[in-house]
């Protein structure tokens, strides 16, 4: 925005024309979306601007969304593939025969309560504000000089929701909900590169939401863009560079020290806000969580929502090249579930 204006290209005072783009689908409101235990880095009134400021909105007020939601077609490879193979059958509704999945979707933006936050993470408000200040190389001074103010909008850190089926069954315990939490991986999800198992596990994932939408109930993948741990690409390839140059070369036993040794952290997603937008949707229980992250597990079930059933990736899904990362990953504490039982400390160091 600011290099449109720098360029000519955008009147620093325009003010959206919102009148259209309203949700096509409803969500909420939920109790949850009072209690900042379990809302505190979005806005779960963000998506309905138009409807809550309106009055505002038509006296000139800027008042942006952060949250929109939109219907779409998902046309992916591997959905086709699983219709020619027999394990996805299109109904029409769900699955059309053209192998494209209809979903709903919202887009959402972060918005911190920085008391929240800081209770989260074990931390003062004030440390919270310095640290953020300090590393952000001094961009938001209100940071600092503005403690009255509590809320932060991050410039990075966004989500996109995916809905299988009604999006109205989520809240129901009743009514099954398969759920994926993924953190964006661009390598594999777009490009497919073969050194983790980011996209066969998101594909599989959305394969068996799919068949939960088919059987009545909903499913759901929520897409954070978390990119390389959220340490970034530049450092993920880095990373990728040393794993493969070490002595002995890449290997499970050293897989989480090289992204130490690069980023000096093994990884900065830190999953006490990941369960927001759950809460956001009203989840309360999960009966099929398509992830073997143990952090992810333990981060969703503390705010209280259940867990029924834990599913790992398929054996037959996981490339070549990442044998590495899930051999490292189960030994460190991700859920093994029947098909990783019996790595060791031997199963590591081959």
């Amino acid at each position: 925005t600011g290099l449109a204006v720098a360029a000519g290209k955008l009147n620093p005072d325009y003010v959206p024309n919102l009148k259209l783009t309203s949700p096509v689908f409803n969500i909420g409101p939920h109790a949850s979306w009072s209690d900042p235990k379990k809302i505190a880095s979005i806005d779960p009134f963000g998506h309905i601007t138009t409807e809550k400021y309106g009055a505002y909105l038509d006296k000139g007020f800027d008042i942006r969304p952060t949250i929109a939601i939109t219907k779409a077609h998902i046309d992916l490879p591997e959905t086709r593939e699983a219709v020619a193979a027999g394990r996805l059958v299109p109904d029409g509704k769900i699955l059309l025969p053209s192998g494209q999945s209809i979903v709903s979707k919202a887009a959402i933006e972060p918005v911190w309560y920085l008391p929240e936050i800081a209770r989260r993470f074990g931390c003062t408000e004030t440390m919270l504000r310095q640290s953020i200040f300090r590393m952000t190389n001094g961009m938001y001074p209100e940071l600092i000089t503005r403690p009255d103010i509590k809320i932060f909008l991050p410039p990075i850190g966004g989500l996109t929701i995916y809905i299988w089926g009604d999006p109205d069954t989520i809240p129901d315990e009743d009514i099954e909900l398969t759920c994926r939490v993924h953190d964006e991986c661009n390598g594999s999800d777009v490009f497919g590169s073969d050194i983790c198992t980011c996209r066969p596990y998101l594909t599989h994932a959305i394969e068996e939401c799919i068949k939960t939408a088919q059987r009545g109930g909903a499913g759901l993948v929520i897409y954070f863009r978390k990119e390389g741990r959220s340490l970034g690409e530049v450092t993920k390839y880095l990373v990728y560079n040393t794993r493969k140059r070490q002595e002995g070369g890449d290997s499970a036993e050293n897989y989480f020290n090289c992204t130490e040794q690069v980023a000096g952290v093994q990884d900065t997603r830190f999953q006490a806000l990941m369960p927001d937008p759950l809460h956001f949707l009203g989840v309360t229980k999960i009966h099929n969580f398509i992830s073997m992250s143990d952090m992810k597990y333990n981060a969703i079930v503390n705010t209280g929502i259940e867990i029924v059933n834990r599913v790992e990736i398929p054996k037959e899904l996981v490339p070549d090249d990442a044998q590495v990362e899930i051999t490292a990953k189960v030994y460190h504490g991700y859920n093994a579930g029947k098909a990783y039982q019996g790595i060791d400390e031997n199963e590591l160091k081959k």
